[in-house]
């Protein structure tokens, strides 16, 4: 699709010092744009369509052990009635290009996702497929895909340009819509995909999950430990524990990132800030208040 927009150019003649007004003449340029440019990928007029959207939650699990704690929270999440119509899929091992080993998570994506994940990790091209398959089919059934990005933007790359070549006339910029929040992530990206990420979808850089107000919650806290006596559900209770034992073996070993909030017992899902953007989900501060509203 084609449009035309009339510009017009207001170009000053005349502007050395002189007593005589500027002249200004005006031309009118007519100029033809792909409706790709139109797209502002900044904005945030669309809204998640919990009946027609697909929600990818993708977690780096290299070399921050926050992904565990980001996951347990995620599953916290779900078990409110408002999300039972959910679709959503999570991604193991989309990382870029970082150092540091990975934190194997598959016992808490298997406990949290049963069946609903796919290992990145152990083969990416297999990975690629299975979740190419589900974003083809919410896009052809007219829904948008949305990819809260908790690591790197490689994987969404080869996913975005997968669509394209099997489904030249979707517009991505426009249908799938990409959220991150660490500029840390951002420079582990290999540049050219995040160029091409940027580029090619409807990308959002919104305020890092990791502090308090700034505009999104702030998911990291030292000092709240007692997480256990806030929830009331026995699986939820037994979904956390397991990521914070994860956690704990992991956090800062054989040279992995230690993270200091981990460390000190406290809780850190600053990644789940972007599921709370896309979904809308606007009256959560910090760590405290995300219980006091998904704990029961």
């Amino acid at each position: 699709m084609k449009i035309v927009f009339v510009l017009v150019l207001m170009v000053l003649i005349g502007c050395k010092n002189s007593d005589k007004d500027s002249n200004i003449e005006m031309r009118t340029i007519s100029t033809s744009f792909d409706d790709k440019v139109l797209n502002n990928k900044n904005s945030h007029t669309k809204r998640f369509n919990i009946e027609k959207d697909l929600l990818l939650v993708q977690f780096d699990c290299k070399t921050d052990v926050d992904d565990l704690h980001s996951i347990a929270a995620l599953a916290t999440l779900l078990t409110d009635t408002t999300y039972s119509k959910l679709k959503y899929h999570a991604v193991a091992g989309t990382y870029g290009i970082q150092d540091g080993l990975y934190v194997p998570p598959n016992t808490l994506f298997q406990l949290v996702f049963d069946d609903n994940w796919t290992d990145a990790h152990d083969d990416v091209i297999l990975a690629i497929e299975k979740v190419k398959v589900k974003v083809k089919s919410t896009l052809l059934e007219k829904g948008d895909i949305w990819i809260a990005e908790a690591g790197q933007s490689d994987f969404t790359a080869r996913i975005v340009k997968a669509i394209q070549l099997d489904l030249p006339k979707v517009n991505t910029l426009q249908r799938i819509h990409v959220v991150q929040h660490s500029d840390w992530n951002e420079q582990t990206t290999t540049p050219k995909s995040l160029d091409f990420v940027k580029t090619n979808s409807n990308y959002h850089k919104i305020e890092d999950g990791n502090f308090v107000g700034n505009g999104t919650p702030g998911f990291q806290d030292a000092e709240y430990t007692d997480w256990k006596g806030k929830i009331d559900n026995p699986q939820v209770i037994k979904i956390w524990q397991h990521a914070i034992d994860l956690s704990n073996t992991y956090n800062g070993k054989d040279g992995r990132y230690n993270n200091k909030t981990v460390a000190a017992g406290g809780l850190d899902f600053s990644d789940l800030s972007e599921v709370c953007w896309i979904l809308d989900i606007q009256d959560i501060k910090d760590v405290d208040d995300f219980f006091k509203l998904y704990s029961n």
